[in-house]
């Protein structure tokens, strides 16, 4: 169950990036509007929700280790969010680099058998 919610909090921090993302391609006329807007503000406050969602998730038992392979979701989750949301383009390479970085979480998550 916990697990499922740092799962949610890292598809909550990529949201929130392409909520930066859309924030830093938009001009204003002054410095302070362009990193004081409503999408980066918005995406700030997102990735603090997730922050929260972590810290709880590990105050019920999961662990930091797992936390911080689970993270690397994000490696998933941004790419594909910025393909359907901005058009960005999918390599060979990035699917490639996907997959291979969903078998360490696996790898890291299936029980090794004791000898």
């Amino acid at each position: 169950m916990y697990y499922l919610l740092v799962i949610l909090a890292v598809f909550i921090a990529a949201c929130a990036q392409l909520l930066l993302k859309k924030g830093a391609q938009i001009q204003y006329d002054n410095i302070i509007r362009q990193y004081l807007n409503v999408w980066v503000i918005s995406g700030y406050a997102i990735m603090f929700a997730a922050m929260i969602i972590n810290i709880f998730a590990m105050s019920r038992g999961v662990q930091v280790k797992e936390v911080s392979i689970m993270e690397s979701l994000s490696y998933l989750f941004v790419p594909l969010l910025s393909y359907i949301f901005f058009k960005e383009t999918l390599s060979i390479k990035k699917i490639i680099a996907i997959a291979v970085i969903i078998a360490g979480i696996i790898i890291f998550f299936t029980p090794m058998p004791t000898i």
